[in-house]
C-alpha cells in the first residue's frame, strides 16, 4: 500500500525534534542552527524509481495547470502538505539545458551544457523557491495566520521573484535593497509588481540583518533563503537537469554562489534522487565566487575549519556581492558530501568569460560569467578533466544586466580591459564602402 508523503522542519545540525510546517520558524529552537525541510523518504520510496520517472515524464506533457510548472510537477518531493488549489505558480522551471560544443572546445572540455535558469518568469532561478514559499504563505493565511506581508533583503533577483509571486497571490511584499548596488532592470521589477521597496544606505548584509529583525514579528514572513522553503523549490533544478540528461548525471556541476542557498538546494536535490534510486551516482560541485565577495572560498581554503564574514567589495556580479551568506552551514554540508570545490574569479576573468559565452549565442549574466571563469580555471588546473561532462548553472537572464553588457562593449568598465568588445562601426551611407567593410569584418571574424 502506498504511504502518504509528508514533511517537517528539522535542524541541519542534527538536533532531535520535528517542527510542524505551519509554524513561522527559521532557526532550531534548541541550538539556533538553520532548519531544513525533511521528507518521509519511506513514503516516497513506496514508488519505485522507474515509477517516479514515468510520473514525471507524464507530467512533462502538461501544457496548463499546476503540473505544467517545473516545480509543482515534482510536488510530492517539494511540499506535499500544500493543497493544490493554493499553489501560486507563474510557469516556473522547465528551463532549457543547452549543449554548447564550440564553447566547450574553447574551454578545453568535450561536453559542456548550460542550464538556462534565466528563462523562467522573473528572469532567474529564484522563481523556483519563491513559488513554494509564497504558496505556503498563501495556505497559512487561508488557515487563519495573521501574516500581513512577506519580506526579503535582496541584491536584485530575490526581490523580483518575491514581488511577482506576491502580486499574483495578492499578498503584500516588502523589499530591502542596498541603494545603488543593483541594476536598474532589477530595481524596476519589484517596483512594477507593487512591492514596498526600501533603498537603504548599506550593503546586502546590512539589509539582511534588518530583515531578520523585522521578521521577529510574526506579521512579517521571511522570504530569504534562510527560510528552508526556498531550498525546497530550488532543489527541483537538480531533478529537472537529471531528467533532461536521461537520468545520467554529469561529472561536474558549476554554480555561482552568493548567499549559498543555490548550492545547498542543488545538493539536496541530487542526494534525494540518489536516495530514491533515480540516479546511481552523485556529481561533484564547483561553487564559484567573485574574488571581491568570496567568504566561502576563504573558508574552503581553510578546510571549512573556520568562517569569517567579510565586507564584500564592489563586483560586476552584483547578485552575489554577499560577505556573510546565511546558508553557509547548509552549503558546507553539501560540499563535503559531494566532494565539492570552491573557486574564485577576478573581475577581468568574469567579464571576458561572459563576453566569450555570448559569442556562442548565449546572453549570460555576470554571475554566470563567474561560473564560466571558474570552470576555465579548474580545467587549466587539471581539477576538471577534458573528458568530464559539465553542466553550468546560468542563474539569471543577461537582459537584467544590460548596463554590464553595454559598458563592456564600450570598454568603459574601470580596471577591466574589454578584450572581446564589439562596437558599432560608424560609416557613411555608401554601398561600395559598406560592401568593402563587410568583407573585411567577415574575414576578421572567421
Amino acid at each position: 500500500m502506498s504511504l502518504e508523503p509528508s514533511c517537517w522542519y528539522a535542524c541541519v545540525r542534527g538536533c532531535e525534534g520535528r517542527h510542524p510546517m505551519d509554524q513561522s520558524i527559521y532557526h532550531c529552537p534548541k541550538c539556533g542552527g538553520l532548519l531544513d525541510v525533511e521528507h518521509d523518504l519511506a513514503a516516497l520510496g513506496s514508488k519505485t524509481a522507474d515509477e517516479w520517472k514515468q510520473l514525471f515524464r507524464e507530467r512533462a506533457c502538461e501544457m496548463v495547470g499546476p503540473e505544467a510548472s517545473g516545480v509543482w510537477s515534482k510536488g510530492e518531493w517539494v511540499l506535499p502538505s500544500l493543497h493544490p488549489k493554493l499553489r501560486i505558480s507563474l510557469g516556473e522551471g522547465r528551463t532549457p539545458l543547452l549543449s554548447v560544443p564550440r564553447l566547450a572546445q574553447e574551454i578545453g572540455i568535450q561536453d559542456l551544457w548550460m542550464k538556462q535558469c534565466g528563462t523562467t518568469h522573473s528572469g532567474s532561478f529564484k522563481d523556483l523557491g519563491m513559488t513554494v514559499l509564497v504558496s505556503h504563505v498563501n495556505q497559512m493565511i487561508a488557515h487563519g495566520s495573521a501574516i500581513r506581508a512577506v519580506v526579503c533583503a535582496s541584491t536584485g533577483d530575490t526581490s523580483a521573484a518575491l514581488a511577482a509571486y506576491g502580486a499574483s497571490a495578492g499578498i503584500p511584499t516588502l523589499v530591502l535593497l542596498p541603494e545603488g548596488k543593483i541594476s536598474e532592470a532589477q530595481l524596476a521589477q519589484p517596483l512594477a509588481n507593487g512591492a514596498i521597496v526600501l533603498a537603504l544606505e548599506t550593503d546586502f548584509d546590512g539589509c539582511m540583518h534588518l530583515v531578520e529583525e523585522i521578521s521577529h514579528d510574526p506579521q512579517f514572513y521571511l522570504a530569504n533563503s534562510k527560510n528552508p522553503l526556498r531550498i525546497e523549490g530550488q532543489k527541483t533544478l537538480a531533478v529537472e537537469m537529471a531528467e533532461q540528461l536521461a537520468w545520467d548525471p554529469p561529472e561536474w556541476i558549476v554554480i555561482p554562489c552568493g548567499n549559498l542557498g543555490n548550492v545547498s538546494a542543488l545538493g539536496k536535490g541530487l542526494m534525494m534522487m540518489k536516495q530514491l534510486g533515480l540516479i546511481d551516482r552523485l556529481p561533484r560541485v564547483l561553487a564559484a565566487q567573485a574574488q571581491s565577495a568570496n567568504p566561502l572560498y576563504h573558508s574552503y581554503r581553510d578546510g571549512f575549519e573556520s568562517f569569517e564574514p567579510q565586507e564584500a567589495d564592489a563586483t560586476l556580479a552584483t547578485a552575489i556581492r554577499i560577505g556573510n551568506p546565511v546558508s553557509y552551514e547548509r552549503a558546507v554540508k553539501v560540499l563535503r558530501e559531494l566532494d565539492g570545490v570552491v573557486e574564485q574569479a577576478s573581475e577581468q576573468a568574469l567579464a571576458d568569460a561572459s563576453a566569450r559565452a555570448d559569442l556562442h549565442g548565449l546572453y549570460t549574466c555576470p554571475q554566470t560569467g563567474v561560473a564560466l571563469a571558474c570552470l576555465s580555471k579548474a580545467v587549466q588546473d587539471g581539477i576538471i578533466r577534458a573528458t568530464d561532462r559539465v553542466v553550468v548553472i546560468a542563474t539569471a537572464h543577461g537582459l537584467k544586466f544590460t548596463e554590464f553588457k553595454t559598458r563592456y562593449h564600450s570598454d568603459s568598465i574601470p580596471n577591466v580591459q574589454s578584450r572581446l568588445a564589439n562596437r558599432p562601426i560608424r560609416m557613411k551611407a555608401d554601398a561600395k564602402a559598406i560592401n568593402e567593410q563587410i568583407a573585411r569584418e567577415i574575414d576578421r571574424r572567421t
